[in-house]
């Protein structure tokens, strides 16, 4: 037996018997606010911005009034493909590197912090929210939940091989205070919160 499985042994052998249970965090996010409203003053807190749709004519009507559609948009969404490009998924990510816009859904958002969970499912290429000039993510206002103690009991055992929370427009700030938006990302993102 090596020194290392001799000490690993020792240290199985003197494990205390008492086991301390964890906390109970169900009470976090228990106490009753509005969690839409917390949801929307949080996002635009940090340079985020939000439009309330109810189905993704609305989306397009929007994108349609405030981008230019001459520029390059993409989409994971079907539903959006009058005013999306769709068929980008297998292109090489550098491709992507002239987009303007990148509309994707989210499985769901936190009011806490207003970040969003989006997976590899959904975006197409991990790339693609990061690279684009501005952002878009549908979420469904049913599916905010208040904490991020439930938004990880949401994800919980779940399998996916890339997922991220995204919270707000890119943002980086130096010791003089100086904030700059889309500095590694998009610089702007708007959430379309849908009924």
């Amino acid at each position: 037996m090596s020194s290392k499985e001799q000490i690993l042994q020792k240290i199985k052998q003197n494990q205390p018997d008492f086991v301390t249970e964890l906390p109970d965090l169900n009470v976090l996010g228990s106490d009753s606010f509005d969690i839409l409203q917390t949801y929307k003053t949080i996002l635009k807190g940090i340079g985020g911005d939000f439009e309330e749709v109810a189905n993704y004519d609305e989306v397009t009507a929007f994108i349609k009034n405030n981008y230019l559609l001459n520029k390059r948009i993409i989409s994971t969404i079907p539903e959006l493909s009058e005013i999306a490009g769709l068929n980008w998924e297998n292109d090489d990510p550098h491709s992507l590197e002239d987009v303007e816009l990148t509309i994707v859904k989210a499985h769901f958002g936190v009011a806490e912090n207003s970040a969003l969970w989006v997976t590899d499912d959904l975006l197409g290429q991990r790339v693609a929210p990061f690279i684009a000039q501005y952002l878009a993510i549908v979420v469904h206002k049913k599916d905010i939940v208040a904490t991020m103690h439930q938004a990880y009991d949401k994800i919980g055992n779940q399998e996916y091989g890339f997922g991220t929370f995204i919270a707000g427009p890119s943002k980086t700030a130096d010791i003089e205070q100086s904030l700059v938006l889309g500095a590694h990302g998009a610089r702007g993102l708007i959430v379309f919160l849908m009924d």
